[in-house]
């Protein structure tokens, strides 16, 4: 197969003829049909990720057809449309016994702990419970969205925060997760407020259902436009002076989600605990979401209130992924990016 692969980090990515992958006995290869290209991966190509062995293939949002089957899955067949979290759960260890398999102990991360779907397959484990059929009404491009990114968005409003009608929302960055978390938000009923310094990103958050957008002096403005402050907030980013502005825009007893990943120089963030303490906040950290909470939120988009392909910006082809990769760190891209193999 095509593969983009990584020999060196902060380097550019080789498109090379590569070994197909083989099924592990409880595990599928999926043709890759459409996949996103995240920040995460930008994460992973800087090196801020200590479980990338090189040589490497990364990508982790994907859509694609079952081409292979290992002989002990059960319940999925050749053929079959599927996506997967990018944690990917064992199925025996305590987290995934009570159903949350995104902080599985022994989770398998494709695009990370093994070779992702930046390629024409890509080998899933543990089929049988990792796996989640796509509807037929999604294409392949608004399945490979859902990704990390929106998933993530799902979980930190609907499983963590709970936002609820009426509830002010403030979202803290307006890439493809803060955009998905802008239409999740606003189509929960919530009163969104979109936080950004780009003024593509915030009118692109508007036409998605933000109320109102802050491009400076954000814990001031949220504050005064909500009568004291968000019900929930989320740093969509993953920045300490966003982590920060997340939590001190809140009311009292209001909600704060962490979404945007904190590597690197800032994977520690000294976070205002006299005001946690004092407003009796919550802090929330969100790790993807575990594949339990699927059916649910693809039942909200057959619904018709979420259009995750309105997130699409562009698609590419193998050729370009990695571009698009280094450019992500630069805040480049206005929503969602999608690769097309």
């Amino acid at each position: 197969m095509r593969a983009a692969v990584m020999h060196a980090f902060e380097q550019p990515l080789s498109i090379e003829t590569v070994n197909d992958p083989v099924p592990a006995p409880d595990g599928v290869v999926v043709e890759v049909r459409a996949t996103g290209v995240c920040r995460s991966d930008w994460h992973g190509w800087m090196g801020h990720d200590p479980t990338i062995a090189l040589p490497h293939v990364g990508g982790h949002e994907l859509c694609g057809v079952i081409a292979e089957v290992g002989p002990e899955v059960r319940g999925f067949t050749v053929g079959e449309r599927v996506t997967v979290p990018f944690c990917c759960g064992c199925g025996t260890c305590e987290s995934c016994r009570l159903g949350a398999t995104n902080t599985c102990e022994r989770d398998i991360q494709p695009g990370f702990t093994v070779w992702g779907s930046f390629g024409e397959l890509v080998a899933l484990p543990r089929a049988d419970l990792n796996l989640v059929r796509v509807p037929e009404a999604l294409s392949d491009v608004e399945a490979a969205s859902l990704g990390c990114r929106f998933m993530t968005a799902w979980a930190a409003l609907h499983v963590h925060t709970r936002v609820r009608a009426g509830e002010w929302v403030a979202v803290h960055g307006c890439g493809g997760v803060g955009l998905a978390a802008v239409m999740i938000a606003s189509a929960a009923g919530a009163r969104v407020i979109a936080v950004d310094i780009d003024e593509g990103k915030l009118a692109r958050a508007r036409a998605l259902g933000a109320e109102e957008v802050v491009s400076s002096e954000p814990v001031q403005a949220i504050r005064s436009l909500t009568g004291g402050g968000a019900h929930v907030s989320l740093d969509a980013l993953g920045a300490t002076v966003t982590c920060v502005n997340s939590i001190r825009c809140l009311r009292r007893h209001g909600r704060h989600a962490q979404v945007g990943l904190l590597l690197a120089d800032e994977q520690s963030v000294q976070i205002p605990m006299a005001r946690v303490l004092a407003h009796e906040l919550d802090i929330h950290g969100v790790h993807g979401m575990a594949v339990r909470h699927y059916d649910a939120m693809l039942r909200a988009i057959a619904g018709g209130g979420l259009r995750p392909g309105e997130l699409v910006a562009k698609t590419i082809g193998l050729d370009e992924v990695g571009d698009e990769v280094a450019s992500m760190g630069h805040f480049a891209q206005e929503g969602v990016t999608v690769m097309v193999p």
